[in-house]
């Protein structure tokens, strides 16, 4: 049983670390945040689709296009590609990102693994500049490498939170992290959107096209810049197990990861949390990823509204970070989450009664969605690493991981079948209740205090 945990283990003391060492971690994600805002979130979807519609024969600037086309021998719609991409990618990262995690488990040189994740990943994005014309295969290729090596990236990235702070600041610590990415994120998107407003020349689609590549462009260039004072501020700190290892890192690290799934239904309550996580945070990405087509296709508002409040949310949600990781100071990370999903679900009802063609009241909820998204996010991910074993930070940030992006397939399943039966796009909002409604249950059924000294770790004060 998970409760038989040697003292030995729970009492291994952390080490310290330094300002300038936790600095270096909230900056990584000042850096790999633009690529998830610039890239995924804005850019390049309408990019990568417009390609491949040309690929398809049809004519840039068209209202629609019915053109299909054969990767690999595959007949496949160009609009349905893009989309494709997300699955193969999400069916990739399920294999690759509990290996990354064993692997630097197990390794004395993490900050190795976190640049080559990340600089591969840079890389990949940066050369977008060569996916030009009809180029939509390159495009594909490059997406799903820089896809992967951002969620690789940031399974090493997780694992070093437990070794940078202990149980009453792990909180604050990791709600600093994502306030930092949001702004980081933020500030770039508003730059490239600034830029695209200005430069794009009215029935010019081309130059809107390579507007958008060259944003893409700029993502991959700001990740890697960035990256570098990361690298150059955080110190290693090896597990007592990769010190002693002295085998094939790799190989070790398949081992270990096969030792792990055997052996984690000893950890039950650790299980049980990711299952909370995995149903609450399918349904905030669903949120994330369709509010736009929300607003355009049952709210009719116009693109420039839906810019305003992308950065809105991106620029409030690094208060509202700050804000939930404060509150959690208080009355804990656990309460704080529980209140952040009765918050989603006020969000969710808000939604459903919005008017049709009417920006502000949109705008307004876009900055209630920011002030809850990045706490919630944050302290979950601190109340995670609360309940890992020590010296299996990697090998479980990579299971959360995989619930964190692997499972937003389940949000937009729901949305689509509701929409498909019912032609309401309201309606398949409200489907989305059921998520926040059975992951405050899961998560309120967790004792998190004992669940947290059956991991072998020491409870925070406040929890």
């Amino acid at each position: 049983m998970a409760e038989t945990v040697t003292p030995a283990v729970a009492d291994t003391p952390q080490p310290a670390s330094t300002r300038r060492e936790r600095r270096g971690w909230y900056l990584y994600d000042w850096a790999n945040s633009a690529f998830q805002t610039t890239v995924i979130t804005v850019f390049l979807g309408p990019f990568l689709t417009t390609v491949t519609e040309l690929a398809a024969g049809c004519t840039l600037g068209a209202d629609s296009c019915d053109g299909y086309v054969h990767p690999l021998g595959i007949r496949v719609a160009a609009g349905s590609y893009y989309p494709y991409l997300i699955s193969l990618s999400v069916f990739l990262t399920v294999f690759v990102l509990p290996v990354v995690g064993a692997v630097a488990d197990r390794s004395t040189h993490k900050k190795r693994l976190l640049a080559a994740a990340a600089f591969t990943g840079a890389g990949a994005t940066v050369a977008f500049a060569f996916v030009t014309g009809e180029r939509y295969l390159l495009g594909g290729a490059l997406f799903l490498v820089a896809n992967i090596s951002f969620g690789a990236a940031v399974v090493v990235y997780n694992s070093f939170l437990p070794q940078l702070a202990g149980p009453d600041e792990r909180d604050a610590v990791s709600s600093r992290g994502w306030a930092i990415g949001y702004l980081g994120g933020g500030l770039l998107l508003a730059l490239n959107l600034v830029a695209v407003t200005m430069l794009s020349e009215e029935g010019n689609p081309q130059r809107t096209l390579d507007l958008a590549r060259w944003s893409i462009v700029s993502a991959g260039v700001w990740w890697a810049a960035f990256t570098l004072l990361p690298l150059r501020w955080l110190r290693e700190h090896p597990t007592a197990e990769a010190q002693h290892g002295g085998g094939n890192v790799l190989t070790d690290g398949f081992r270990q990861l096969g030792r792990t799934l055997r052996e984690v239904k000893a950890y039950p309550l650790t299980l049980f949390f990711l299952l909370a996580f995995l149903v609450y945070n399918d349904g905030i990405q669903t949120v994330i990823t369709l509010a736009s087509q929300y607003g355009t296709e049952e709210l009719r508002l116009p693109q420039s509204t839906l810019i305003v409040t992308i950065l809105l949310v991106q620029f409030l949600a690094f208060g509202g970070a700050l804000a939930l990781g404060a509150l959690a100071r208080r009355i804990g990370a656990w309460k704080t989450v529980l209140l952040s999903l009765v918050l989603w679900t006020g969000v969710i009802i808000a939604a459903f009664r919005l008017p049709a063609e009417a920006p502000v009241p949109f705008m307004i909820l876009g900055g209630a969605i920011g002030l809850v998204l990045g706490g919630s996010q944050a302290l979950s991910r601190s109340l995670f690493s609360q309940l890992i074993p020590a010296g299996r930070e990697g090998e479980y940030y990579g299971f959360y991981e995989i619930s964190d992006k692997g499972t937003s397939w389940l949000g937009p399943l729901a949305f689509g079948l509701v929409f498909q039966l019912t032609a309401s796009y309201r309606v398949g909002l409200v489907s989305l209740l059921i998520f926040f409604v059975v992951g405050f249950a899961l998560l309120a059924a967790v004792p998190m205090r004992r669940a947290i000294l059956a991991a072998g770790n020491t409870p925070p004060r406040v929890l």
